[in-house]
């Protein structure tokens, strides 16, 4: 009984483990891409306009991106102290979200519930941070497969959120908030004391393997999520029938801890057998040589010798942080903040960002509205939202193994997928422009795949071109970019032009904006030229990701890992050592 509580305490406090945790806070981070379900409950219950809407839906993509303030948290506060942050910043934003949509409290004014919803969404920096920085740091060899897994569950959150909200509620968007608002900060707290960085003795030879097998896993589940969504939108389920759907999304999310206890057994069979090979040795007196212990030769101490205060000068004037922070280090060593910030290398990733992801979410944000336009019944406009959910999840785990993979065997730079990616997302943004029957499913697709294949890239070419010393608050100030894109290509470019053509239809019909209380656009011209300009937008951002990928073809070229496979070495001789003198 004591060894099987042992052992219980070692897969508690192991890398897989946390890992494991990490995939059910990440799926509870996923809250944000929610937002085209329940922005139809907002929007009439309050009263907004388009304009309004995505004024919100700005401020929730302000929210879920700017997170600088999590990153310089976690740069001075154990994880444990982030994770709680945000997961009391989770359940108050979307709260008071949940009593204004439900009448529980007077109506708020817009401003407020900007506030509010930027910061339930802001908590999900927290998670991130919390838990996918910890995971990059415990696993730097395996960071672009990581980085895809942690993103892909954060992709699937609003498929596996919309089946248990459906099971739990049933068919009420307003109490899917609620939901939002209560169980991933209850993930946060439970997991809280699991994550933190940790060392592994030594490199396992099957760690890629192990990914691979959470990967097929995660697939299982999204392919699931997938079957139900094309069936419940055929077919009546009954709250039985959710139920049921919902209790095997909850087993296939405990899946991946079968599969860390199995690798944790391992670690613990490993420890046991070099603690048996290698039994501590006491020495005592007896077995103690007899021999003259020769006197202690006295070692000369060196005079320091004084350095000239006008070389100090010069040395300190080299030191300077302004000389610092225009001298960065080669790429891949570790840069302060203010050296990467700086860099152009990074000033081309936050313009194509801007583009790329920007456009995205102008479109992931819009996809309720869209359906309405052209016509889709409200169970189908729903499914929208799922299939972006899903393909986000196909697109993160896509980008995160296929580059990694053509990076270690062919030396291809990851800057180059990302390329693809955004020519990709051109075409969904035309098929929206010039929509024929049935091409918004296709262009759900396209765009869930798209954007979920783009932050995993983002993430990873920071933590490669940039180091990891800092991570934490890089990576939360790469995707800046994406609030930015998203106000002035989803608020001054798509909501103007929605509403605008809205009021035109009204004065078509002699009716003018105050003697309706909800401007709804109808018609193939709603979205047509704003999804023109953000394939547009998106193609140049392309464009501007091509020239990252002609500046750093020849560190892509070398052995990225080497510091780190060195590190690890240096620590498996160390552990030989103390093993072999019995410590």
């Amino acid at each position: 009984m004591a060894e099987l509580l042992q052992f219980a305490a070692h897969v508690v406090k192991g890398r897989w483990f946390s890992v494991f945790a990490s995939f059910l806070i990440m799926f509870g981070a996923g809250a944000t891409y929610l937002f085209g379900v329940y922005s139809k409950q907002i929007k009439s219950s309050l009263g907004y306009d388009q304009k309004t809407l995505n004024l919100i839906g700005f401020f929730k993509d302000l929210g879920a991106n700017v997170g600088v303030l999590s990153g310089l948290i976690a740069e001075v506060t154990p994880t444990w102290f982030v994770l709680l942050i945000g997961s009391a910043m989770n359940f108050a934003g979307y709260f008071m979200i949940w009593l204004a949509v439900t009448g529980r409290i007077s109506r708020p004014k817009v401003w407020q519930m900007c506030l509010y919803i930027c910061v339930g969404a802001n908590s999900q920096n927290f998670a991130n941070t919390g838990a996918l920085v910890t995971c990059v740091k415990n696993f730097p060899e395996s960071r672009g497969v990581m980085l895809g897994l942690l993103k892909g569950f954060v992709g699937l959150s609003g498929a596996i959120m919309t089946q248990l909200y459906l099971a739990i509620y049933g068919d009420d968007s307003k109490s899917l908030i609620f939901l939002i608002a209560w169980l991933p900060a209850a993930l946060s707290i439970i997991f809280v004391y699991t994550i933190r960085t940790m060392k592994a003795e030594s490199q396992q030879k099957n760690e890629l393997r192990v990914f691979y097998h959470f990967l097929y896993v995660s697939i299982v589940l999204a392919l699931f999520l997938m079957a139900m969504n094309i069936i419940q939108k055929k077919f009546v389920f009954s709250r039985a029938a959710y139920a049921g759907s919902a209790t095997v999304v909850c087993v296939l999310l405990f899946v991946p801890l079968l599969i860390a206890i199995r690798e944790e057994l391992q670690i613990w069979k490993d420890l046991k057998n070099r603690s048996l090979e290698n039994p501590p040795r006491v020495v005592t007196a007896i077995e103690m040589p007899k021999q003259d212990i020769p006197a202690a030769v006295p070692v000369p101490v060196p005079v320091p010798i004084p350095i000239p205060a006008k070389q100090l000068d010069e040395e300190e004037k080299q030191k300077s942080c302004f000389s610092k922070v225009f001298n960065p280090p080669p790429r891949g060593e570790d840069y302060t903040i203010l050296q990467a910030l700086l860099s152009i290398d990074m000033l081309i990733l936050f313009l194509a960002t801007l583009c790329g992801l920007g456009s995205s979410l102008t479109a992931v944000d819009n996809l309720g509205q869209i359906g309405e336009s052209l016509g889709y019944p409200a169970r189908t406009v729903s499914s929208f939202v799922s299939l972006v959910s899903i393909w986000n999840y196909f697109g993160r785990v896509f980008s995160g193994f296929v580059s990694e993979s053509l990076l270690v065997k062919w030396k291809v730079p990851r800057p180059l997928m990302m390329t693809f990616v955004l020519f990709l997302s051109c075409i969904g943004h035309l098929l929206i422009a010039f929509p024929m029957p049935g091409s918004v499913y296709i262009a759900s697709v396209i765009i869930g795949f798209s954007f979920g294949a783009q932050l995993p890239l983002l993430f990873a070419i920071i933590s490669e071109l940039f180091g990891l010393k800092y991570y934490s608050t890089l990576f939360n100030c790469g995707q800046l970019a994406s609030p930015l894109g998203s106000y002035i290509l989803n608020v001054k470019v798509t909501g103007k032009l929605y509403d605008s053509e809205a009021l035109k239809e009204l004065a078509k019909k002699g009716l003018t904006r105050k003697s309706v209380k909800e401007l709804i656009c109808l018609g193939k011209n709603c979205y047509r030229l704003s999804f023109m300009i953000l394939a547009a937008v998106t193609f140049f951002g392309a464009i501007v990701s091509l020239i990252l990928v002609v500046r750093t073809r020849d560190f892509y070229k070398g052995d990225i890992y080497k510091k780190f496979r060195e590190e690890r070495e240096a620590s498996e001789k160390d552990l030989a050592l103390s093993s072999a003198n019995g410590r």
